[in-house]
């Protein structure tokens, strides 16, 4: 018979939970399992064996079997997110009890222990597909790369997506000001800056002030704080994890915490004015920005100069084309009013937005998750 550690009185909350399952005899195995598991927030299931329960092992999230349980766990159905877990590290026969149970690969302990506290609180939170995750850049100062970056959030928000704007330019003045919310309650980047490791993504994006229907991480007004690089890295991660759309607003230069919100793009969008100064400076942004960032588009702002056509300022700069963003008249007085860019459904910049998400979303569906 199967051997469980857990009570059988369960209640139906905790079971809709599902928590990953760990499979082990091995108390000091499990000992360090549970305090992992403790660290990820995520509320396992022990057996010392495969579940009698009918589903227990198909429908865990993920599936931690000790070696000690290999032989044991040979004749389970086989399915993604099992793990053979151990700590002798010079185990030839390992890599065998590993294909047998049909295991997606072997963990060590203490070596693992950082992976798989990411991995169990992934599935403690219920992880799926990541946000996609748009970055958008000026190509000069003043391109208008700020107000694409709310229109893009405001619109993709309006549309029911779950939606996160992060201000990624400490010397922009805030992009809560743009969305007319300086003074609502929540948390700010000088609030993360000393984060390390693993920020949890529900408990990032319910920190975070709630305006026109999208979370915003912006800057406060008080003095310069340094948000070093990995704490970037660790809240962008847990912001992409909670899925939607996540758009980031960047600046011109890259340095090591720019590069870190780079490399967890999808997509960027550099904003260009249609000037021949613009385009030059454009270039050399551009350049910086690709090393990190493969898939670097531009978009083109008019008014147009004498000779000039967006195709031929994308071509200019090598990137591809990803629209015309058309002036909208108004849009600085609607802004006073309390209005953000995009606001504006039937306007000229929501619509560039809407069609934009209609192309990528399009495209993210149909990758397989």
């Amino acid at each position: 018979m199967a051997g469980s550690m857990t009570s059988d009185r369960s209640s139906a909350a905790q079971e809709r939970r599902a928590g990953p399952l760990i499979v082990t005899e091995d108390v000091d195995l499990l000992d360090d399992l549970l305090r992992l598991c403790a660290a990820a927030g995520a509320e396992p299931e022990v057996h010392h064996t495969v579940p009698e329960r009918g589903g227990a092992w198909e429908e865990a999230p993920m599936v931690l079997v000790g070696d000690d349980a290999a032989a044991r766990c040979r004749g389970a159905s086989r399915r993604r997110g099992v793990m053979l877990v151990g700590r002798h590290q010079d185990d030839p026969g390992v890599w065998r009890r590993a294909v047998e149970i049909g295991a997606d690969c072997v963990l060590r302990l203490p070596d693992a222990e950082s992976w798989l506290v990411d991995r169990l609180a992934d599935a403690a939170e219920g992880v799926g597909r990541q946000a996609l995750t748009v970055g958008v850049i000026g190509g000069r100062g003043g391109a208008g790369a700020s107000t694409l970056a709310c229109a893009l959030a405001v619109t993709a928000a309006r549309e029911g997506r779950r939606t996160m704007l992060v201000d990624g330019d400490p010397l922009g003045g805030g992009l809560d000001v743009l969305l007319g919310g300086e003074q609502a309650e929540g948390r700010r980047w000088p609030d993360f800056a000393a984060s390390k490791g693993r920020v949890a993504g529900g408990a990032l994006e319910e920190s975070l002030p709630h305006l026109h229907q999208l979370r915003v991480l912006s800057w406060d007004r008080g003095d310069s704080v340094l948000v070093r690089p990995e704490a970037i890295r660790s809240v962008l991660a847990a912001a992409r994890r909670r899925g939607g759309i996540v758009v980031v607003d960047l600046p011109r230069r890259v340095d090591e915490a720019v590069a870190e919100a780079l490399a967890q793009l999808d997509v960027g969008l550099m904003v260009v004015p249609a000037e021949l100064r613009a385009v030059a400076a454009a270039g050399r942004v551009a350049s910086t920005v690709s090393m990190v960032l493969p898939d670097l588009r531009a978009v083109v702002r008019g008014p147009y100069a004498a000779g000039l056509d967006e195709q031929w300022i994308a071509d200019a700069l090598r990137l591809p084309l990803a629209g015309e963003l058309p002036l909208e008249p108004g849009l600085a007085q609607a802004q006073d009013g309390g209005d953000p860019p995009g606001s504006q459904r039937r306007g000229p910049l929501a619509a560039f937005c809407t069609a934009f998400w209609e192309r990528a979303l399009e495209r993210e569906e149909s990758v397989p998750s």
